[in-house]
Protein backbone atom coordinates (compact mmCIF):
# COMPACT_ATOMS: atom_id res chain seq x y z
CA UNK A 1 0.00 0.00 0.00
CA UNK A 2 1.50 3.25 -0.91
CA UNK A 3 2.91 6.19 1.79
CA UNK A 4 0.35 9.01 -0.16
CA UNK A 5 -2.49 9.72 2.12
CA UNK A 6 -5.15 10.11 -0.40
CA UNK A 7 -8.85 9.30 -1.30
CA UNK A 8 -7.98 9.86 -4.76
CA UNK A 9 -9.64 6.69 -6.16
CA UNK A 10 -12.75 7.43 -8.24
CA UNK A 11 -15.67 6.90 -5.67
CA UNK A 12 -17.32 3.69 -7.56
CA UNK A 13 -14.21 1.74 -6.83
CA UNK A 14 -14.83 2.02 -2.78
CA UNK A 15 -16.73 -0.89 -2.89
CA UNK A 16 -18.41 -1.96 0.21
CA UNK A 17 -15.63 -4.74 0.87
CA UNK A 18 -12.87 -1.69 0.58
CA UNK A 19 -14.86 0.14 2.66
CA UNK A 20 -15.09 -2.22 5.73
CA UNK A 21 -11.44 -3.23 5.19
CA UNK A 22 -9.90 -0.02 4.97
CA UNK A 23 -12.14 0.61 8.62
CA UNK A 24 -10.74 -2.82 10.42
CA UNK A 25 -6.79 -1.85 8.99
CA UNK A 26 -7.07 1.31 10.08
CA UNK A 27 -8.77 0.11 13.61
CA UNK A 28 -6.19 -2.28 14.00
CA UNK A 29 -3.39 -0.24 13.59
CA UNK A 30 -5.05 2.69 16.12
CA UNK A 31 -5.60 -0.03 18.57
CA UNK A 32 -2.14 -1.22 18.96
CA UNK A 33 -0.59 1.83 19.19
CA UNK A 34 -3.36 2.83 21.76
CA UNK A 35 -2.41 -0.10 23.53
CA UNK A 36 1.67 0.94 23.91
CA UNK A 37 0.12 4.38 24.73
CA UNK A 38 -1.04 2.97 28.02
CA UNK A 39 1.37 0.92 28.80
CA UNK A 40 3.84 3.66 28.51
CA UNK A 41 1.27 5.73 30.70
CA UNK A 42 0.59 2.84 33.09
CA UNK A 43 4.05 1.67 33.69
CA UNK A 44 4.80 4.69 35.54
CA UNK A 45 1.91 3.88 37.88
CA UNK A 46 3.07 0.67 38.69
CA UNK A 47 7.04 1.45 38.69
CA UNK A 48 6.00 4.48 41.07
CA UNK A 49 6.76 2.50 44.41
CA UNK A 50 10.44 1.69 43.21
CA UNK A 51 10.49 5.18 41.66
CA UNK A 52 9.95 6.43 45.02
CA UNK A 53 11.82 4.45 47.32
CA UNK A 54 15.21 5.22 45.06
CA UNK A 55 14.56 8.84 45.30
CA UNK A 56 12.50 9.40 48.91
CA UNK A 57 9.76 10.96 47.24
CA UNK A 58 6.22 11.42 49.35
CA UNK A 59 2.99 10.38 47.75
CA UNK A 60 2.25 13.93 46.69
CA UNK A 61 6.02 14.42 44.72
CA UNK A 62 4.94 11.03 42.66
CA UNK A 63 1.70 11.79 42.20
CA UNK A 64 3.70 15.11 40.14
CA UNK A 65 5.40 12.45 38.33
CA UNK A 66 1.80 11.56 36.75
CA UNK A 67 0.52 15.60 37.07
CA UNK A 68 3.14 17.26 35.19
CA UNK A 69 2.87 14.06 32.19
CA UNK A 70 -0.49 15.32 32.17
CA UNK A 71 -0.59 18.65 31.97
CA UNK A 72 1.83 18.83 29.03
CA UNK A 73 -0.47 16.20 27.48
CA UNK A 74 -3.66 18.76 28.48
CA UNK A 75 -1.51 21.54 26.44
CA UNK A 76 -0.66 19.97 23.15
CA UNK A 77 -4.51 18.57 22.76
CA UNK A 78 -5.57 21.06 21.02
CA UNK A 79 -2.49 22.05 18.96
CA UNK A 80 -2.32 18.11 18.43
CA UNK A 81 -5.66 18.47 16.97
CA UNK A 82 -4.84 20.92 14.54
CA UNK A 83 -1.71 19.98 13.14
CA UNK A 84 -3.61 16.84 12.24
CA UNK A 85 -6.25 18.76 10.34
CA UNK A 86 -3.57 20.80 8.75
CA UNK A 87 -0.55 18.08 7.92
CA UNK A 88 -2.24 15.01 7.80
CA UNK A 89 -3.14 12.05 10.07
CA UNK A 90 -0.14 9.79 9.50
CA UNK A 91 2.27 12.20 9.60
CA UNK A 92 1.74 13.42 12.96
CA UNK A 93 0.83 10.00 13.94
CA UNK A 94 4.40 8.55 13.33
CA UNK A 95 5.95 11.89 14.77
CA UNK A 96 4.04 11.37 18.07
CA UNK A 97 4.93 7.60 18.65
CA UNK A 98 8.72 8.43 17.54
CA UNK A 99 8.82 11.20 20.33
CA UNK A 100 7.21 9.33 22.75
CA UNK A 101 9.26 6.40 22.60
CA UNK A 102 12.44 8.59 22.65
CA UNK A 103 11.22 10.17 26.30
CA UNK A 104 10.15 6.92 27.64
CA UNK A 105 13.37 5.54 27.02
CA UNK A 106 15.47 8.84 28.90
CA UNK A 107 13.00 8.11 31.96
CA UNK A 108 15.14 5.05 32.32
CA UNK A 109 18.17 7.55 32.78
CA UNK A 110 16.79 9.86 35.30
CA UNK A 111 18.97 10.64 38.00
CA UNK A 112 16.41 12.61 40.26
CA UNK A 113 12.92 14.43 40.56
CA UNK A 114 13.55 17.22 38.59
CA UNK A 115 15.22 15.32 35.75
CA UNK A 116 12.31 13.23 36.39
CA UNK A 117 9.46 16.07 35.90
CA UNK A 118 11.37 17.33 32.82
CA UNK A 119 11.49 13.85 30.90
CA UNK A 120 7.91 13.27 31.85
CA UNK A 121 6.83 16.53 30.74
CA UNK A 122 8.48 16.18 27.20
CA UNK A 123 6.87 12.41 27.35
CA UNK A 124 3.47 14.40 27.57
CA UNK A 125 3.79 16.49 24.43
CA UNK A 126 4.79 13.54 22.52
CA UNK A 127 1.88 11.68 23.62
CA UNK A 128 -0.51 14.80 23.67
CA UNK A 129 0.31 15.16 19.17
CA UNK A 130 -1.11 11.29 19.06
CA UNK A 131 -5.15 11.59 19.93
CA UNK A 132 -6.49 14.40 17.82
CA UNK A 133 -4.25 12.53 14.73
CA UNK A 134 -5.46 9.45 15.82
CA UNK A 135 -9.27 10.46 16.04
CA UNK A 136 -8.60 12.06 12.71
CA UNK A 137 -6.96 9.36 10.39
CA UNK A 138 -10.19 7.21 12.24
CA UNK A 139 -13.13 9.49 10.62
CA UNK A 140 -11.27 10.12 7.44
CA UNK A 141 -11.64 6.14 7.12
CA UNK A 142 -14.77 5.12 8.56
CA UNK A 143 -18.38 6.06 7.52
CA UNK A 144 -20.56 8.29 10.47
CA UNK A 145 -22.78 5.15 10.48
CA UNK A 146 -20.02 2.69 12.11
CA UNK A 147 -18.10 5.77 13.51
CA UNK A 148 -18.65 5.39 17.31
CA UNK A 149 -18.29 1.28 17.11
CA UNK A 150 -14.62 2.18 15.63
CA UNK A 151 -13.60 4.44 17.68
CA UNK A 152 -14.70 2.69 20.93
CA UNK A 153 -12.82 -0.54 19.46
CA UNK A 154 -9.97 2.23 19.28
CA UNK A 155 -10.68 3.17 22.95
CA UNK A 156 -11.64 0.12 24.09
CA UNK A 157 -7.31 -0.65 23.29
CA UNK A 158 -6.69 2.02 26.10
CA UNK A 159 -8.04 -0.45 28.52
CA UNK A 160 -6.53 -3.72 26.75
CA UNK A 161 -3.08 -1.59 27.44
CA UNK A 162 -3.70 -0.58 31.27
CA UNK A 163 -5.04 -4.16 31.48
CA UNK A 164 -1.88 -5.48 29.91
CA UNK A 165 0.91 -3.24 31.23
CA UNK A 166 0.49 -4.50 34.92
CA UNK A 167 0.92 -8.41 33.61
CA UNK A 168 3.92 -7.21 31.69
CA UNK A 169 5.14 -4.44 33.70
CA UNK A 170 5.54 -6.35 37.05
CA UNK A 171 7.89 -8.99 36.09
CA UNK A 172 9.45 -6.77 33.86
CA UNK A 173 10.13 -5.15 37.40
CA UNK A 174 11.46 -7.67 39.17
CA UNK A 175 13.53 -9.36 36.52
CA UNK A 176 15.13 -5.80 35.03
CA UNK A 177 14.17 -3.31 37.27
CA UNK A 178 12.82 -0.05 36.55
CA UNK A 179 15.04 1.65 33.95
CA UNK A 180 15.23 -0.94 31.74
CA UNK A 181 11.91 -1.46 31.63
CA UNK A 182 11.03 1.65 30.18
CA UNK A 183 14.04 1.26 27.39
CA UNK A 184 12.26 -2.26 26.50
CA UNK A 185 8.96 -0.27 26.03
CA UNK A 186 10.26 2.48 24.36
CA UNK A 187 11.48 0.04 21.31
CA UNK A 188 7.62 -1.55 21.14
CA UNK A 189 6.80 2.27 20.17
CA UNK A 190 8.88 2.63 17.55
CA UNK A 191 8.10 -0.51 15.83
CA UNK A 192 4.29 0.28 15.94
CA UNK A 193 5.18 4.09 14.59
CA UNK A 194 7.03 2.66 11.54
CA UNK A 195 3.67 -0.11 11.00
CA UNK A 196 1.47 3.06 10.80
CA UNK A 197 3.70 5.44 8.60
CA UNK A 198 3.78 1.58 6.04
CA UNK A 199 0.04 0.15 6.81
CA UNK A 200 -2.69 3.45 7.00
CA UNK A 201 -5.21 2.88 4.48
CA UNK A 202 -5.51 5.78 2.22
CA UNK A 203 -8.20 7.85 3.52
CA UNK A 204 -12.46 7.18 1.69
CA UNK A 205 -13.70 10.37 -0.02
CA UNK A 206 -15.54 13.20 1.24
CA UNK A 207 -19.10 11.64 0.52
CA UNK A 208 -18.26 8.53 2.12
CA UNK A 209 -16.27 9.51 5.32
CA UNK A 210 -18.75 12.90 6.03
CA UNK A 211 -16.77 15.58 5.03
CA UNK A 212 -19.42 16.72 2.82
CA UNK A 213 -21.92 16.72 5.23
CA UNK A 214 -21.79 21.10 5.88
CA UNK A 215 -22.41 21.41 2.60
CA UNK A 216 -22.36 25.02 0.89
CA UNK A 217 -20.08 26.30 4.01
CA UNK A 218 -16.58 25.72 5.29
CA UNK A 219 -16.20 24.81 9.00
CA UNK A 220 -13.17 25.63 10.28
CA UNK A 221 -11.08 25.85 13.82
CA UNK A 222 -12.91 28.99 14.84
CA UNK A 223 -16.24 26.82 14.34
CA UNK A 224 -14.87 24.40 16.63
CA UNK A 225 -13.87 26.74 19.37
CA UNK A 226 -17.13 28.70 19.74
CA UNK A 227 -19.11 26.02 19.84
CA UNK A 228 -21.07 25.63 23.00
CA UNK A 229 -22.01 21.40 22.10
CA UNK A 230 -18.20 20.93 21.87
CA UNK A 231 -17.15 22.35 25.48
CA UNK A 232 -20.36 21.03 26.73
CA UNK A 233 -18.65 17.45 25.96
CA UNK A 234 -14.98 18.18 27.35
CA UNK A 235 -16.53 19.49 30.76
CA UNK A 236 -18.46 15.61 30.86
CA UNK A 237 -15.28 13.93 29.77
CA UNK A 238 -13.18 15.69 32.81
CA UNK A 239 -15.52 14.97 35.66
CA UNK A 240 -15.88 11.53 34.07
CA UNK A 241 -12.48 10.84 33.07
CA UNK A 242 -11.32 11.01 36.69
CA UNK A 243 -12.32 7.92 37.44
CA UNK A 244 -9.96 6.18 35.07
CA UNK A 245 -7.19 8.19 36.02
CA UNK A 246 -7.36 7.86 39.65
CA UNK A 247 -7.70 4.18 39.50
CA UNK A 248 -4.58 3.99 37.03
CA UNK A 249 -2.24 5.74 39.24
CA UNK A 250 -3.22 4.73 43.03
CA UNK A 251 -4.53 1.37 42.68
CA UNK A 252 -1.33 -0.17 42.56
CA UNK A 253 0.13 1.58 45.61
CA UNK A 254 -3.03 0.85 47.07
CA UNK A 255 -2.85 -2.96 46.88
CA UNK A 256 0.52 -3.20 47.92
CA UNK A 257 0.24 -0.89 50.98
CA UNK A 258 -2.87 -1.39 52.13
CA UNK A 259 -3.48 -4.71 51.29
CA UNK A 260 -0.44 -6.16 51.62
CA UNK A 261 -0.64 -7.67 47.76
CA UNK A 262 2.95 -8.41 46.33
CA UNK A 263 4.23 -6.87 43.21
CA UNK A 264 3.18 -9.61 40.62
CA UNK A 265 -0.43 -10.01 42.48
CA UNK A 266 -0.89 -6.35 42.65
CA UNK A 267 -0.26 -6.82 38.37
CA UNK A 268 -2.87 -9.31 38.21
CA UNK A 269 -5.57 -7.58 40.24
CA UNK A 270 -4.78 -4.27 38.74
CA UNK A 271 -5.44 -5.74 35.14
CA UNK A 272 -8.65 -7.94 35.59
CA UNK A 273 -10.98 -4.49 35.62
CA UNK A 274 -9.23 -2.90 32.84
CA UNK A 275 -9.30 -6.11 30.75
CA UNK A 276 -13.28 -6.38 31.12
CA UNK A 277 -13.65 -2.60 30.75
CA UNK A 278 -11.90 -3.29 27.05
CA UNK A 279 -14.98 -5.23 26.45
CA UNK A 280 -17.41 -2.93 27.52
CA UNK A 281 -15.72 0.29 25.76
CA UNK A 282 -16.00 -1.72 22.51
CA UNK A 283 -19.65 -3.21 23.11
CA UNK A 284 -20.53 0.75 24.28
CA UNK A 285 -19.64 1.66 21.02
CA UNK A 286 -21.43 -0.91 19.16
CA UNK A 287 -24.59 -0.09 21.79
CA UNK A 288 -24.35 3.79 20.97
CA UNK A 289 -24.59 3.29 16.81
CA UNK A 290 -27.24 0.74 17.37
CA UNK A 291 -29.62 1.74 20.01
CA UNK A 292 -29.15 5.24 21.45
CA UNK A 293 -27.40 8.28 19.13
CA UNK A 294 -30.13 9.59 18.99
CA UNK A 295 -30.68 9.31 22.75
CA UNK A 296 -27.56 9.58 24.55
CA UNK A 297 -28.67 11.12 27.78
CA UNK A 298 -30.80 8.25 28.10
CA UNK A 299 -28.26 6.24 28.24
CA UNK A 300 -25.40 7.55 29.94
CA UNK A 301 -26.88 9.17 33.23
CA UNK A 302 -27.96 5.50 34.29
CA UNK A 303 -24.56 4.04 33.88
CA UNK A 304 -22.84 7.09 35.81
CA UNK A 305 -24.94 6.60 38.49
CA UNK A 306 -24.48 2.95 39.06
CA UNK A 307 -21.01 3.20 38.36
CA UNK A 308 -21.06 5.68 41.40
CA UNK A 309 -22.81 3.44 43.49
CA UNK A 310 -20.40 0.53 42.43
CA UNK A 311 -17.36 3.06 44.10
CA UNK A 312 -19.14 2.78 47.24
CA UNK A 313 -19.50 -0.73 47.56
CA UNK A 314 -15.51 -0.88 46.31
CA UNK A 315 -14.72 1.21 49.09
CA UNK A 316 -16.46 -0.48 52.06
CA UNK A 317 -15.21 -4.14 50.84
CA UNK A 318 -13.57 -5.58 53.52
CA UNK A 319 -11.16 -7.72 51.42
CA UNK A 320 -8.96 -7.40 48.54
CA UNK A 321 -11.05 -9.57 46.24
CA UNK A 322 -14.35 -7.65 47.44
CA UNK A 323 -12.25 -4.65 46.20
CA UNK A 324 -11.55 -6.12 42.91
CA UNK A 325 -14.71 -7.39 42.09
CA UNK A 326 -16.67 -3.45 42.81
CA UNK A 327 -13.98 -1.94 41.22
CA UNK A 328 -14.14 -4.14 38.02
CA UNK A 329 -18.00 -3.74 38.15
CA UNK A 330 -17.95 -0.05 38.26
CA UNK A 331 -15.29 0.18 35.58
CA UNK A 332 -17.28 -1.99 33.32
CA UNK A 333 -20.38 0.04 33.33
CA UNK A 334 -18.02 3.03 33.00
CA UNK A 335 -16.83 1.49 29.81
CA UNK A 336 -20.59 1.32 28.21
CA UNK A 337 -21.05 4.68 29.30
CA UNK A 338 -17.65 6.07 27.44
CA UNK A 339 -19.26 5.86 23.90
CA UNK A 340 -22.34 7.70 24.68
CA UNK A 341 -19.38 10.44 26.23
CA UNK A 342 -17.45 10.48 22.85
CA UNK A 343 -19.95 8.64 20.42
CA UNK A 344 -21.66 11.95 19.86
CA UNK A 345 -19.23 14.60 19.18
CA UNK A 346 -16.75 11.82 17.19
CA UNK A 347 -20.61 11.00 14.66
CA UNK A 348 -21.52 14.91 14.71
CA UNK A 349 -18.03 16.78 13.86
CA UNK A 350 -16.96 16.70 9.92
CA UNK A 351 -13.72 15.12 9.45
CA UNK A 352 -11.91 18.31 8.09
CA UNK A 353 -11.89 19.85 11.45
CA UNK A 354 -12.09 16.46 13.78
CA UNK A 355 -8.90 17.01 15.02
CA UNK A 356 -9.45 20.10 16.50
CA UNK A 357 -12.96 19.71 17.76
CA UNK A 358 -11.65 16.36 19.69
CA UNK A 359 -8.46 18.03 20.55
CA UNK A 360 -10.76 20.56 22.74
CA UNK A 361 -13.35 17.14 23.81
CA UNK A 362 -9.78 15.77 24.93
CA UNK A 363 -8.54 19.38 26.65
CA UNK A 364 -11.30 18.40 29.40
CA UNK A 365 -10.29 14.86 29.34
CA UNK A 366 -6.60 15.75 30.24
CA UNK A 367 -7.89 18.20 32.83
CA UNK A 368 -9.14 15.38 34.72
CA UNK A 369 -5.22 13.81 34.24
CA UNK A 370 -3.58 16.51 35.08
CA UNK A 371 -5.78 17.40 38.60
CA UNK A 372 -6.32 13.63 40.15
CA UNK A 373 -3.15 11.99 40.50
CA UNK A 374 -1.67 14.69 42.56
CA UNK A 375 -5.04 15.68 44.62
CA UNK A 376 -5.46 12.01 45.43
CA UNK A 377 -1.93 11.55 46.64
CA UNK A 378 -2.66 14.89 48.66
CA UNK A 379 -5.68 13.16 50.26
CA UNK A 380 -4.22 9.95 50.83
CA UNK A 381 -0.95 11.67 52.80
CA UNK A 382 -3.20 13.93 54.90
CA UNK A 383 -6.26 11.46 55.02
CA UNK A 384 -6.59 8.10 53.84
CA UNK A 385 -6.83 5.95 50.19
CA UNK A 386 -10.95 5.96 51.61
CA UNK A 387 -11.13 9.81 50.84
CA UNK A 388 -8.61 9.74 48.09
CA UNK A 389 -11.46 7.39 46.11
CA UNK A 390 -14.56 9.26 47.62
CA UNK A 391 -13.30 11.67 45.21
CA UNK A 392 -13.60 9.44 42.47
CA UNK A 393 -17.37 8.71 43.89
CA UNK A 394 -18.35 12.61 43.84
CA UNK A 395 -16.80 13.35 40.24
CA UNK A 396 -18.98 10.53 38.83
CA UNK A 397 -21.65 11.69 40.18
CA UNK A 398 -20.77 15.07 38.69
CA UNK A 399 -20.60 13.25 35.54
CA UNK A 400 -24.08 12.47 35.49
CA UNK A 401 -25.28 15.98 36.27
CA UNK A 402 -23.67 17.29 33.54
CA UNK A 403 -24.88 14.89 30.96
CA UNK A 404 -28.13 16.69 31.59
CA UNK A 405 -27.02 19.26 29.30
CA UNK A 406 -25.22 17.98 26.68
CA UNK A 407 -26.44 17.63 22.82
CA UNK A 408 -28.51 14.28 22.42
CA UNK A 409 -28.49 14.19 19.12
CA UNK A 410 -25.86 15.26 15.89
CA UNK A 411 -28.46 17.29 15.21
CA UNK A 412 -28.37 19.11 18.56
CA UNK A 413 -24.89 19.71 18.15
CA UNK A 414 -24.25 23.17 16.54
CA UNK A 415 -21.43 24.35 15.01
CA UNK A 416 -21.00 27.98 13.28
CA UNK A 417 -20.39 28.11 9.63
CA UNK A 418 -20.00 30.73 6.88
CA UNK A 419 -21.76 30.21 3.68
CA UNK A 420 -19.58 29.12 1.05
CA UNK A 421 -19.19 31.95 -1.80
Amino acid sequence: MGLVDTGSLPETEWTPARIRKTATVTVGLLMGAWVIDYVDRVMMAVALPFIGAEFELSKTEQGWLITVFSLAYLLCQLPGGILADRFGARRLLVVSLLLWSVFTALTGLAWGLAALLVIRALFGVGQGLFPGASFKALAERTTPERRATATGSMLGANQLGAGLAPLIVAPLLLVFGWRHTFWVTAAAGVVIGLALWALLPKRLPAALNGSDQVAGASVGVSSVLRSPSVWKFAALFCATNMLGYGMITWVPSYLMEERGISLLNTGLFAAIPALVMTVTTIAGGWLFDRYFHQRARLYVIPLLLCTAVLLVLMVQAETTAGFTLFQTLALAVSGLSAMGILGMPVRALPPAVIGAGMGVVNVGGQIAGAVTPVLMGFLVDRFSYTAAFGLLIGTTVLGALIAFVVPQRADQFHLRVKESV
